[in-house]
């Protein structure tokens, strides 16, 4: 990999490197689309809804250490677009053990969490009784969740893309096994599933250990110290993917208790199996943002930034496409797919509604990723930041309160749309001023 051929073949690479990172990234969010399947068939919707009251512990897991990987990834893949292969190994070695200890640290707080979390939310019975069976095991697989999608990142900017995906596609195929056994014949129920996620996360971070010890070229486990500047810009630079978590935790939290509380639990069932369609999608959008940032960090790096700018370009230009393609696929498949995880009729015409709405959010969320994604991959954080915390904290949070008090769950579904779409207002200007502001220091 070196300047001059991705500057020739922009399009060839950001393929190259995001094709296995999608498949990777789907692959993922078929983990939690098959638990969906398996607790909504074997469960019930009681289940899903459980899971789904939930979300926010996975994404304040998922906040803490994304921010750590994200931000150390990035120094580090600077780090080897300008030829310091010293701090790149060093700021790597740093990454997962920071990732690790404070992945940790933040599911032992979760635990903490579960009762006030129930009380507001006045989940009771049930329901309550299958998020603690669920979640009290899930909170040993997340720090290796955070851990295998650190090494996930580190194998992409090692230019190795297709060993994650390998990798992930290991992890799906013994999840969904699993999941069957223990769900269908073992009769675990909500707690087989769990038990299914944890082995499979096991297995995934040894592969990812096997990698990094003799397979990597410029990644390698070693003795290291902690650099405080490279510790704080890695917080920094992480920071848009942690306020991009901590406001999904938020918004997730805020979702199921303005369903819960105008709706019920159906409205949450049928907001978890709508959701998974905008979870997919999300995947997709990362999965080619991830491919994109390691070649953005590197040209950029090297001080070309006008093919970091084209790099930006043409991946937003797949994303969207791929959006048309997901909308339409969903809208033609609308009554098949609401009727695959849960048999109430009442909870399947919320979520064909639900999928007529957030067909829209398919066409535009893409550009506000990619740009968020594109300035943390160039070390700038404030505009990355805000991008995300608007479209996750500020401006949903205003629809959320405000839109089911008028709609009800046609409000729920109005939320993602309105949100992406004032969101996407701001991201272009922000492009527009960071392109007009480095063509001026350029000429």
């Amino acid at each position: 990999m070196d300047l001059q051929s991705i500057s020739k073949n922009k399009a060839k690479f950001v393929l190259s490197f995001s094709v296995p990172s999608i498949i990777s990234m789907v692959l993922v969010s078929l983990i939690t689309v098959t638990d969906g399947y398996f607790i909504g068939n074997y469960v019930g919707s009681e289940g899903l809804a459980a899971v789904n009251l939930g979300l926010p512990v996975v994404y304040l897991n998922l906040a803490v250490g994304l921010m750590v990987s994200v931000g150390g990834s990035t120094i580090a893949g600077i780090a080897l677009g300008s030829g310091d292969y010293k701090k790149c190994v060093n700021v790597f070695n740093q990454t997962v053990v920071i990732t690790f200890v404070s992945s940790c640290v933040t599911a032992a707080l979760c635990y903490v969490l579960f009762t006030p979390m129930l009380h507001v939310l006045k989940a009771e019975g049930i329901i309550a009784s299958y998020f603690r069976e669920y979640f009290t095991l899930m909170l040993f697989e997340y720090p290796l969740l955070v851990l295998s999608t650190s090494f996930g990142m580190f194998m992409r900017s090692d230019g190795k893309p297709e060993f994650s995906m390998l990798v992930n596609i290991v992890n799906v195929v013994l999840n969904g096994v699993l999941d069957f056994i223990f769900s269908k014949y073992f009769g675990w129920g909500i707690k087989g599933i769990a038990v299914a996620s944890i082995i499979s996360a096991v297995v995934t971070v040894l592969l990812g250990v096997i990698f990094f010890l003799r397979i990597s070229i410029n990644y390698k486990f070693s003795k290291f110290s902690f650099n405080g500047k490279d510790v704080k810009n890695t917080f920094l630079n992480g920071s848009s993917e942690f306020i991009g978590e901590m406001a999904s935790c938020i918004s997730m939290f805020c979702y199921n208790f303005v369903i819960m509380k105008y709706v019920g639990v159906d409205g949450v069932s049928a907001f978890t199996v709508a959701g998974y369609t905008i979870y997919i999608f999300s995947m997709v959008t990362l999965g080619f943002g991830q491919g994109m940032c390691p070649l953005v960090s590197f040209v950029y790096g090297g001080k070309d930034f006008k093919t970091a700018a084209s790099l930006r370009k043409i991946t937003n230009a797949f994303v969207f496409a791929s959006g048309v393609v997901f909308a339409m696929f969903l809208l033609l498949a609308n009554n098949w797919y609401s009727s695959l995880f849960v048999k109430s009729e009442a909870v399947q015409k919320m979520t064909q509604e639900g999928i007529r709405y957030l067909s829209f959010v398919f066409l535009i969320t893409g550009f506000n990723v990619i740009g968020s994604m594109y300035f943390t991959s160039c070390g700038k954080a404030l505009p990355s930041a805000i991008i995300s915390m608007l479209r996750g904290i500020v401006i949903l949070l205003i629809c959320i309160f405000t839109l089911p008090r008028f709609f009800r769950m046609t409000g729920v579904w109005l939320t993602s749309p309105v949100t992406e779409a004032v969101t996407l207002v701001v991201t272009f200007i922000f492009i527009k001023a960071y392109s007009e502001k480095k063509s001026s220091r350029i000429d």
